[in-house]
């Protein structure tokens, strides 16, 4: 721990001098400063959490069988839980061994079967008492955010060595010195049978992602779309067509209508006997029973069915997902027996109805469908206590199966690689198993955890990586300028100022100032002090009708010309275009000394001068202006070859607000039909700026398409921008199978 509290000091501190967005570069000076307060306590309280946990269950007060009562876990309980058991994943990426083993000796010293789950041999309580005292000394979970991937390095290294330690002292104690070779066999891919849920699947997992951006109505993926689904534009927006969104109420989220009924009722009619539909949403509302939900908190197929295997002894994919299928169709049947009343059956045949449907979605890679299947056992649980998710197509874990759906849906394993596409699936996979009880709480935390997946593995190609990097710093840039000048006309537009003095603002310090902001942050004391000297200038431009005035203009002449050759020189400006607005400069000052106009007042220029302070404050991104790139600029800055590279500034309509919205939205990984210079290209949104104003879309041929938001708006209402796929995934899923229910409504209580 003394050592992971200096890297981590090393790690925020460096954090300081690099390039962010300003809300960034808030949370990293307020961060760094908290954890220089807070490292001390940080330490001890996580060193005395370890040695609590030394103590036996007994003395900590803590239940043996937390199962058998019923209690309120709090969100953030949950959250920390969740990281914990994430971090823990990675490290037993590649720690499983060691650690598996550890656990197997205690087992064998203390002749249990299962180790308590609160066990300090696990890696996720040790971590879980980091981030939990984390928290008590006053540091936000955002702020863990900059140093998870320092802690985990830390540990990945650390823990190994440490649990490798404890087993060769157990050895040389003479204990188990030889792990029964069956025992290894139970898990093929080095976890332990009695390993708690977040030892097991240890395979190339991330090391953890965090919160991210927002919903995005529709979830495209291609090469599904009928014939006529890229031709034309719907005519009016908020009509339902299948791909677009569908704005209602204040949220602005879609809602699906599957087929104009509420897929309950259309089920309940379908129940004999059940006069009334109603009748069969109010019983559902009571809640399923204790027998049927005890038996799906069981594990429902062992884990070899799912992938679990590994080198030649791994079944062949297809294979897999015809075996995966008729298991679950097997313990659907089980399931419908235990059930105490039709609504009970009714769900279970509907949630497997829709996972058929899915698992039979030959476009997505069968290793992927064999983990979307493992979904169905936990959906089922929620669906039966949450009627809600049939309905609402924003239900957190319909929004996670469509984003991950959409973007499988577009690998074509023969020619793309998706191995680490598929390992993040099954990482979120495993972890909404781990919390069968939090509802749709861990739906939506790890739909925003894939979402920041997404946002790295998308771009994670070293010639997108350097254009990325340069792209947010041009969009920082050019956004700071636009917004600067805007800032300055408002300031001084009542005020007697020359208009060489304006242009020289508007033109060129607009400019100092943003790219000041943008390298050091709007607070530096450098940029502090290029932002005075547009006051400074203003002032000393102005009239100056008495003695005093004079004696303090030349005395500050000087530096002031100082002030305006470094700002100058910031931007690279040659010394001839420097002397040439020195000169103008300086003529104007001279005129100022002789001239009888309107004089400003110092009060006036100190309001001003406390504005441009803290100019960032008052900006607005809301991306509907276009900035002035082009694609020569964005070579110029990359300098490589952008040969591959268009920046789409041309074509579309004018885009309604609601297109304008939509525009902002767009998820990360969804397949769209570009209609660019007459030619239809398949592409992948795979870039959503910080500040909001750019997008980056990438053809299965490496050509990079960048489009400014407003632009991109302008495409999507021409209908030059389309989903490719014409529903969500769930939603094809739920029409699949209400079709099959209404074709043979016997199904549903056989």
């Amino acid at each position: 721990m003394t050592v992971l509290q200096a890297s981590l000091r090393q790690h925020l501190v460096s954090l300081l001098s690099e390039v962010a967005p300003m809300d960034e570069q808030q949370l990293r000076r307020e961060t760094w400063a908290l954890f220089e307060q807070q490292k001390e306590p940080w330490l001890e309280g996580t060193l005395k959490a370890w040695r609590a946990a030394l103590k036996s269950a007994e003395q900590r007060h803590v239940s043996k069988s937390p199962g058998n009562h019923l209690e309120l876990v709090s969100t953030e309980s949950v959250e920390n839980r969740m990281l914990a058991s994430r971090m823990a994943l990675a490290l037993m990426e590649v720690a499983a061994s060691e650690v598996n083993d550890l656990r197997k000796r205690l087992k064998y010293l203390e002749s249990v079967q299962e180790l308590s789950v609160q066990d300090i041999v696990h890696p996720e309580v040790l971590i879980l008492a980091m981030v939990e005292q984390w928290l008590a000394c006053g540091m936000p979970l955002e702020s863990w955010t900059l140093v998870n991937q320092v802690v985990q390095r830390h540990i990945n290294t650390h823990w190994r060595q440490v649990y490798a330690e404890c087993n060769a002292d157990l050895v040389a104690q003479g204990v188990l010195p030889v792990i029964p070779v069956e025992s290894r066999q139970k898990s093929k891919s080095g976890v332990s049978p009695s390993a708690p849920p977040a030892a097991q699947g240890q395979e190339n997992y991330p090391s953890g992602a965090y919160p991210s951006q927002n919903y995005m109505p529709g979830n495209p993926a291609p090469g599904g779309a009928s014939g006529g689904s890229n031709q034309g534009a719907p005519a009016i927006f908020p009509r339902h067509y299948p791909g677009w969104p569908v704005l209602s109420g204040a949220d602005g989220l879609p809602q699906s209508d599957a087929h104009g009924m509420d897929v309950l009722t259309r089920v309940g009619r379908l129940i004999p006997g059940n006069y009334s539909a109603q009748n069969f949403s109010a019983a559902v509302q009571r809640g399923p029973s204790a027998q049927l939900m005890s038996a799906l908190a069981q594990r429902p197929l062992p884990g070899d069915a799912w992938g679990g295997a590994s080198g030649d002894e791994q079944p062949l994919p297809v294979l897999m997902v015809a075996q995966v299928a008729g298991e679950l169709q097997q313990k659907s049947a089980e399931l419908k027996k235990l059930a105490q009343n039709d609504n009970e059956k009714a769900i279970i045949e509907l949630i497997t109805l829709m996972f058929q449907s899915i698992l039979q979605e030959d476009r997505i890679p069968p290793e992927i469908r064999v983990w979307f299947a493992r979904l169905q056992m936990p959906v089922l649980s929620m669906a039966l206590q949450d009627p809600d998710f049939f309905n609402r197509q924003n239900h957190p874990a319909r929004l996670l199966i469509d984003h991950m759906g959409s973007c499988a849906l577009g690998f074509d394993a023969s020619n793309i690689k998706s191995e680490e596409l598929a390992t993040e699936i099954k990482r979120v996979v495993q972890v909404v198993e781990q919390y069968p009880d939090a509802g749709d709480r861990v739906y939506e935390r790890v739909y925003e955890e894939f979402k920041e997946f997404l946002k790295n593995y998308l771009t994670q190609k070293t010639a997108s990586q350097k254009f990325v990097g340069v792209a947010e710093q041009v969009e920082q840039k050019e956004t700071l300028a636009i917004q600067c000048t805007i800032e300055l006309r408002n300031l001084i537009k009542d005020m007697p100022v020359r208009d060489d003095i304006r242009d020289f603002l508007y033109k060129v310090w607009s400019e100092v100032i943003a790219v000041a902001s943008m390298r050091q942050g709007g607070q530096h004391v450098a940029t502090l002090a290029l932002k005075k000297t547009a006051t400074d200038l203003i002032w000393a431009a102005s009239a100056k009708l008495n003695r005093a005035d004079r004696v303090q203009v030349i005395a500050d002449l000087p530096e002031l010309l100082k002030s305006l050759r470094t700002g100058m020189s910031l931007l690279g400006l040659s010394p001839e275009i420097q002397d040439g607005h020195i000169k103008v400069i300086s003529d104007i000052l001279a005129d100022a000394f002789m001239s009888k106009a309107q004089a400003i007042d110092k009060v006036q220029i100190q309001a001003l001068a406390e504005r441009l302070a803290h100019l960032e404050n008052y900006f607005s991104t809301d991306g509907s202006e276009e900035l002035p790139l082009d694609a020569q600029s964005i070579e110029d800055l990359l300098e490589i070859d952008a040969s591959d590279l268009e920046v789409v500034t041309c074509g579309g309509v004018e885009a309604s607000p609601v297109m304008l919205a939509w525009a902002k939205n767009l998820s990360l990984g969804a397949w769209f039909s570009l209609d660019y210079h007459e030619q239809l290209v398949q592409v992948q949104y795979v870039w959503r700026s910080p500040l909001g104003y750019l997008h980056l879309f990438s053809s299965v041929l490496g050509r990079r398409y960048l489009i400014q938001t407003a632009r991109l708006a302008a495409y999507l209402e021409a209908g030059m921008l389309r989903p490719q796929e014409e529903a969500l995934l769930t939603e094809r899923a739920t029409r699949d199978a209400l079709t099959q229910l209404e074709t043979n409504p016997e199904r549903l209580l056989g």
